[in-house]
C-alpha cells in the first residue's frame, strides 16, 4: 500500500515550484501567447523534478540536476541577445530546482524558508530597481566603507581588556562605534531620501537622527531673515531636539540598560514638551513649505569612525581616573564635559564601565548632565546664528526642554 508519507518531500518541492512560479507566471502575465519563457506550470515542474532528482540514487540525481541546470543556461544563452531576456528567470529556475530537491531530501522548513525569500525578492523587483536608481555614487563608497568598518576591522578587534584602568576593550569600543554609526547613516540616508520636498519638519526629524546639533545650526542661520518658512523652522529645530532624546534613549537601550529606567524619567517629560512645542508652532507653518535643503555630510567615513573611537578611548581613561580619584562626582564632570560636544560618546562611555561600580540610579542620573550640556549648545547656537527676535523664540523650546531635564534629575537626585 501506498504510504502517503513518502509523498510529503515530493509534496513540498511541487509547493516551492507552485509558489515560485506563480510570482513568476504573474508577471509574465501580459507576454503574448508563446513568447512566456516559463511561468506557473514550468516551475512547478521544476520543482517537482529537483525534488525526485533528490530521491533518485546519487549518481543519477546528481547528473540530472545538473542536466537540468545546464539545459536552463543555454536557454540564457541562446535568448540573451534579445533586449526584453533577463537572466532572473534561468537563476530563479535552477534555485527552483535546487530547493525542490533540497525540500526533498528532508530539509522541508529551511527549503520554503529560503523560497518565501526568493519569492519576496522576485516580488520586489520595481521597488528594488526605483531605490537602485535612487542611490548616489556616495552612498555606495559610504556602505562599503560601513562593510569594512563593521565585517572586516569589527571581528579582528581583540577582546580584552588594555591600557590604565583596563579602559580600552577593542572590541566592545569598536561595536559601539559601529553601532552609532550605523545609526547615523541610517538618518543620513533617510535624510537624502526624503529630501526637501517633504517639508522642513520631515527633514529635520531625519537630519536629527545624524546630529540634531547640526539641524540647529543650519535651520537658526534662515532665522536671520523673517519669511513664511519661520514657524517651519522653529518647530523644526524643538522637532529635532525630540528627535535627539528619543536616539539617546534608544542608545541607552542599547548600551546602558541599566541606566534607561532612570534616564527615561528625567528626559522623557522634557521630549514630550520638545513634542508639544513643535505641534503649537507647526500649526501656523504652511503644511507643504519646502524650500531649501539640509546640509548634513556623509557620517560614515573612517576619519569619523577613527576619531570617535580616540575620543571614547580618551574618555574612558579620564572618567576612571575621576571616579578613582574623586567618586561618581569626577564622572559627572567628565560627561557634563563631553556632553558640549557629543552626548553619544557620553553614552559609550558610560556604557564602558562595570555595572557594579555605579548604580542604576547614579548611571541615569550622570547621563543627564552631557544632555543638559548639549542642549545649552543649541540654545547658544540659535541665540549666535538668528540674534533676534525670532532666534529667542526658537530657544525657548530647547530652554524649556533643559529645564524640564534639570527638574527631573533634581528630583530624583532627592527622592
Amino acid at each position: 500500500m501506498l504510504d502517503l508519507a513518502q509523498l510529503r518531500p515530493l509534496a513540498f518541492a511541487l509547493a516551492i515550484g507552485l509558489i515560485i512560479g506563480l510570482q513568476r507566471g504573474w508577471q509574465a502575465r501580459t507576454e503574448p501567447t508563446g513568447k512566456r519563457v516559463a511561468g506557473f506550470r514550468t516551475f512547478g515542474l521544476l520543482g517537482l523534478g529537483g525534488g525526485l532528482a533528490a530521491l533518485l540514487p546519487l549518481p543519477f540525481g546528481t547528473v540530472i540536476l545538473t542536466a537540468a541546470s545546464a539545459a536552463l543556461v543555454v536557454g540564457y544563452v541562446r535568448e540573451s541577445n534579445s533586449s526584453e531576456y533577463s537572466a532572473t528567470n534561468t537563476i530563479a529556475g535552477i534555485l527552483t530546482l535546487g530547493l525542490g530537491a533540497f525540500a526533498a531530501m528532508g530539509r522541508e522548513t529551511e527549503a520554503m524558508a529560503a523560497a518565501a525569500v526568493m519569492l519576496l525578492l522576485l516580488a520586489m523587483r520595481h521597488r528594488l530597481h526605483h531605490f537602485l536608481r535612487g542611490i548616489s555614487a556616495a552612498e555606495i563608497e559610504a556602505a562599503s566603507r560601513f562593510a569594512i568598518v563593521a565585517l572586516v576591522i569589527l571581528p579582528l578587534m581583540p577582546d580584552k581588556a588594555y591600557g590604565p584602568f583596563d579602559a580600552w576593550n577593542p572590541r566592545q569600543l569598536w561595536t559601539v562605534v559601529v553601532l552609532v554609526l550605523a545609526l547615523s547613516f541610517a538618518g543620513y540616508v533617510a535624510t537624502r531620501r526624503i529630501g526637501p520636498s517633504k517639508g522642513l519638519l520631515v527633514t529635520a526629524a531625519a537630519g536629527a537622527l545624524v546630529s540634531s546639533t547640526a539641524v540647529t545650526a543650519s535651520y537658526a542661520r534662515r532665522l536671520k531673515e523673517d519669511g513664511p518658512a519661520v514657524p517651519a523652522l522653529i518647530a523644526g529645530i524643538a522637532l529635532a531636539s525630540a528627535i535627539s532624546y528619543g536616539r539617546l534613549l534608544v542608545l541607552a537601550a542599547l548600551l546602558a540598560t541599566y541606566a534607561l529606567p532612570t534616564l527615561a524619567i528625567a528626559i522623557v517629560p522634557a521630549a514630550l514638551v520638545a513634542v508639544a512645542a513643535a505641534w503649537i508652532v507647526a500649526r501656523r507653518a504652511q503644511p507643504q513649505l519646502h524650500e531649501g535643503e539640509l546640509a548634513l555630510g556623509n557620517p560614515l567615513n573612517f576619519g569619523s569612525a577613527f576619531g570617535l573611537a580616540a575620543f571614547v578611548a580618551a574618555l574612558s581613561v579620564l572618567s576612571r581616573w575621576a571616579l578613582d580619584h574623586f567618586g561618581s562626582a569626577g564622572i559627572g564632570i567628565v560627561l557634563l564635559l563631553t556632553g558640549l560636544a557629543d552626548v553619544d560618546a557620553a553614552v559609550i562611555t558610560l556604557a564602558g564601565f562595570p555595572q557594579q561600580s555605579l548604580s542604576p540610579e547614579r548611571a541615569g542620573l550622570l547621563l543627564t548632565l552631557p544632555v543638559i550640556a548639549n542642549m545649552s549648545v543649541k540654545i547658544a547656537l540659535v541665540l549666535v546664528n538668528a540674534p533676534n527676535r525670532r532666534g529667542l523664540t526658537a530657544a525657548l523650546p530647547l530652554l524649556a526642554t533643559t529645564l524640564v531635564t534639570g527638574l527631573g534629575a533634581a528630583f530624583l537626585a532627592l527622592a
